[in-house]
């Protein structure tokens, strides 16, 4: 066809840069962040993130280069979310429990050139910086403190943030990238089944997953976000830039318990939340007298394996309404949704089939291509009988450009063109996903194989149950059969026949009773995973 060609007129490359713009112009005078006693307006902080992109460019990061976040969700952090961009550079939030020497490889892997550390954690930066200079012959990363604090030792260069804003100029001119599909940020993998990778996210995807969220969790116009999950947890779900196309307002909260939620969501009328699952946790053994008074209906969304039931019961009791989600750090955070919703006939938390719809895994997000459950050798579709069990893969514009510096994973993950999670699933006849397993979590016993997690949510169901974990121990008759580690609540007690007797009485099959039981507290990577790959080990040696 004749009559059109692309051209600036046409196409701009997308970057969620632009959410900031708009909201300086559409929402300058609103409300953009409220942190203890300081408020900002979106004007505030567009002028705030050029000043601090401007900053960059005098102290010599070139477009393309990283920058390494070190903090909580206060206002700083989230300002970087966009200052970094905007300066054309790379944006890596670090989880904020990294020990010194996983921060010190982390750091020699990433080559960063600045790294904003809250004061809070100087300490472990600083002992990175003596473990980096013992690896690498490269100097460490300009080191810039947010917040003040004596009586800590730093870098002779070190440099402040205030002090970054004061040099900054408001006329920079803001460095969108030349191509959509540049890396706007780097999020790094737990590490629960082997070392933590680097998942680059381009501008385009952060863009299209920023829009995915509003869709999936219906925000409307100028939401109150409440940061409960971590902004380094694939950059905070996308939200930082999803509640900026929006003119929302941000309330920044440097920790989080089960008050200060509760007191936030009053206080300030919040509309959305989202973390892992202990956050349900925390609402519904939350004391606080606000909890009889929220105002409206609060979206709390959450991924990872649910409480049981009544748990979930209480809080939507409490005004809540849950969003289920599943996903992963390659897909930006949670790819797939579903919204939980009791009804009278489901108040029996004991019901197998409340257990049953409760642990699918929903829809994929409107700007998410494809997932499917797919034979790993032949890459077939299994069939949607709830029973055939295949490996959970996706694909589509909202997931990561790769694992730096490592192109043989990164072919790997995408081999037959889907992302291969490496989770193990089953789809039922109306095509929802159960997930099962990790692939490398799954227990073989007679050549069947066996679900951890179906047998984890049944002992986790116990009222004295805090935590579980469910692994393989290898047996020359069986190939291998299942152990159990438990964590009991405060002042509980229970004996390992108790968990069996349990299982039993829960009409368990008898190859998915746990053989043996152990009791103590879960060994736990940084991000809150457990370390199964350190249970089996000690399974073995029992």
């Amino acid at each position: 066809m004749e009559g059109f060609y692309q051209c600036e007129a046409n196409y701009v490359p997308l970057s969620p840069i632009s959410f900031l713009e708009r909201a300086a112009f559409v929402y300058g005078n609103s409300t953009s962040i409220i942190y203890e006693d300081k408020t900002y307006t979106w004007k505030d902080v567009h002028d705030r993130c050029v000043k601090l992109a401007s900053s960059f460019s005098s102290l010599g990061v070139q477009p393309g280069k990283v920058v390494a976040t070190l903090a909580p969700n206060i206002p700083a952090h989230y300002e970087l979310h966009f200052a970094v961009p905007m300066a054309g550079a790379i944006l890596s939030a670090l989880n904020t429990s990294l020990d010194p020497p996983t921060l010190a490889a982390t750091l020699q892997l990433l080559e960063p050139e600045i790294i904003f550390c809250d004061c809070q954690f100087i300490e472990i930066v600083v002992e990175a910086f003596k473990l980096l200079a013992l690896k690498s012959q490269k100097p460490s990363p300009l080191l810039v403190l947010i917040g003040r604090k004596s009586g800590i030792v730093v870098p002779s260069n070190t440099l402040n943030y205030d002090d970054l804003l004061s040099i900054g100029k408001s006329d920079f001119k803001i460095i969108y990238p030349n191509n959509e599909c540049d890396p706007i940020s780097i999020n790094f993998t737990s590490g629960s089944t082997g070392k933590p990778k680097g998942a680059v996210y381009s501008h385009r995807a952060a863009y299209l997953n920023s829009l995915a969220v509003i869709f999936r969790y219906d925000m409307r116009k100028m939401p109150v976000f409440l940061w409960t999950v971590d902004m380094f947890r694939c950059n905070g779900w996308c939200f930082p830039w999803a509640v900026a196309a929006l003119g929302g307002t941000n309330i920044c909260l440097r920790e989080v318990t089960a008050d200060v939620i509760l007191k936030s969501i009053v206080a300030h009328k919040v509309t959305h939340l989202c973390g892992p699952p202990t956050i349900l946790d925390k609402i519904a053994s939350s004391e606080t007298s606000e909890q009889s008074v929220i105002p409206a209906k609060v979206d709390v969304i959450v991924a990872g394996p649910l409480p049981p039931p009544d748990v979930i019961l209480e809080v939507e009791s409490l005004g809540f309404s849950i969003h289920h989600g599943y996903g992963m750090t390659e897909a930006l955070g949670p790819m797939t949704d579903r919204y939980l919703k009791s009804t009278n006939e489901e108040k029996n938390k004991d019901d197998p089939e409340l257990v049953k719809i409760r642990c699918r895994e929903g829809a994929h997000n409107i700007l998410l291509e494809d997932v499917d459950v797919k034979d790993p050798e032949t890459m077939k579709s299994v069939p949607c009988d709830g029973k055939t069990i295949g490996e959970v893969v996706f694909r589509g514009n909202v997931v990561m450009l790769g694992y730096l510096k490592n192109l043989e994973m990164t072919k790997s993950a995408f081999k037959g063109g889907w992302y291969r999670t490496g989770d193990l699933g089953v789809r039922n006849p109306n095509g929802d996903i159960v997930m099962k397993d990790r692939a490398l979590d799954s227990i073989m016993v007679e050549g069947e194989i066996l679900s951890t997690m179906d047998i984890e949510r049944v002992i986790r169901s116990h009222p004295f149950v805090k935590d579980v974990a469910v692994v393989g121990k290898p047996d020359k008759t069986f190939g291998e059969y299942p152990c159990a580690f438990v964590t009991l609540k405060d002042e509980c007690s229970l004996s390992s026949h108790g968990i069996i007797k349990f299982c039993e009485e829960k009409l368990m099959p008898r190859r998915m009773i746990p053989i043996n039981v152990w009791f103590g507290i879960l060994p736990m990577n940084s991000s809150g995973k457990i370390l199964k790959f350190v249970l089996r080990e000690q399974a073995k040696s029992i």
